[in-house]
């Protein structure tokens, strides 16, 4: 019995010891022990920064650039459209109200290839029934009346020897004005006209339907020539025109450079139209009437640090913030004050030195480590 006791109490003392009592089924108390953090795993520190190991940054794929201080020009970021060159582009409009009909080749369709010249479709004049009545009635009356005049002519030349040369001379004038006047008619009555691709390029758009009615100065198609595009800004400070030493756009991922053509002398809509150009095919993946934004580019300077736009994120105090690696597997972030520059860079103009790492690539990634 003795026996019995001591091996209870030691039993009793051992589960005392080790913290955990034992439940029965159906009788656990759900005092779990936390879970065990390996050390070696990316985490945030109390501080705010990140630990990223070595492993854990190739499999994200971080990368860094190292920051460079110096003089940036000032931007201005301008709302723009896609234009066309008026030299490279034009409207096929009706001069005529009246029926669209196919030209040669079929009505063309958006996004085919038009040659200067080429006939895009023909418009039939609509007349109203008294209209055309009045002229099927005169193209009559001027018929009979050649006919009139051709009896007339072969009876002068039947007596040409009685009668004289001069009322030969004028019955053949009056028969061939009056040929003329009816030829004049009837082509009037059935002629169509010709709407002409005015140069060579693409259909932009097409307003066109086989059967459709158009008024007269009706647009019917536009064309453009996608390697000559435009870019029309418009800027609300009138002075912006005198200041520009330069400017782009961003298509796609990479950054277009435009070169300045001029400025409008009257304005629109309280701005001032300003007209961009690339050089080569850099615009030709853009659409007509497209928004895209200019990044403008001034004469004065400030000083501060170019890095790519997609460094800057936000903290959730929604201040921006970029993530510097202060050693081989931490990050810190850091809050900088940003300004706009081309599009793919941004300039930071407080809250970060020259010489400093910061992440490129992944940023994302490394903001949403917890």
């Amino acid at each position: 019995m003795k026996a019995v006791i001591l091996i209870g109490a030691l039993y009793l003392a051992l589960a005392g010891a080790s913290g955990n009592a034992l439940a029965g089924p159906g009788h656990d108390h759900g005092d779990e022990g936390p879970a065990l953090v390996s050390g070696n795993g990316p985490r945030r520190l109390p501080d705010g920064s990140v630990f990223l190991p070595k492993p854990a940054q190739r499999q994200i794929g971080v990368l860094t650039q190292l920051t460079e201080a110096g003089d940036l020009p000032r931007a201005v970021t301008l709302a723009g459209r896609v234009v066309m060159d008026p030299n490279a582009g034009g409207k096929v409009q009706a001069m005529l109200a009246g029926r669209l009909e196919a030209g040669p080749q079929g009505l063309p369709a958006v996004g085919q290839t038009v040659n200067k010249g080429e006939v895009l479709a023909y418009v039939v004049p609509a007349a109203g029934q008294i209209e055309r009545s009045n002229q099927l009635a005169q193209l009559a009356e001027l018929q009979a009346a050649k006919g009139l005049a051709e009896k007339r002519l072969e009876r002068l030349r039947a007596l040409a020897d009685t009668v004289p040369r001069k009322d030969i001379e004028a019955a053949e004038s009056e028969l061939a004005s009056l040929g003329a006047r009816a030829s004049a008619l009837n082509v009037g009555l059935r002629n169509r006209d010709a709407l002409v691709a005015p140069v060579s390029g693409v259909v932009a758009s097409s307003n066109a339907v086989a059967g459709q009615v158009v008024d007269a100065r009706e647009l019917v198609f536009e064309i453009v020539d996608p390697k000559r595009l435009r870019v029309e800004a418009l800027a609300y400070d009138a002075q912006l025109a005198a200041d520009i030493a330069g400017a782009s756009v961003v298509v796609g991922d990479a950054r277009v450079p435009l070169s300045f053509i001029g400025a409008a002398r009257s304005l629109r809509e309280q701005a001032l139209p300003l007209t961009f150009a690339a050089e080569g095919e850099a615009l030709s993946m853009l659409a007509l009437g497209q928004p895209v934004e200019v990044f403008v580019h001034t004469r004065s300077t400030r000083h501060g640090v170019s890095v790519p736009a997609a460094s800057v994120l936000k903290n959730p105090a929604n201040q921006s913030i970029v993530w510097v690696k202060t050693a081989p597997e931490r990050f810190e972030p850091r809050t900088v004050t940003i300004a706009p520059f081309d599009g793919a860079n941004v300039a930071v103009t407080a809250g970060l030195d020259a010489g400093e790492r910061v992440a490129t690539r992944a940023a994302t990634l490394i903001n949403q480590i917890r």
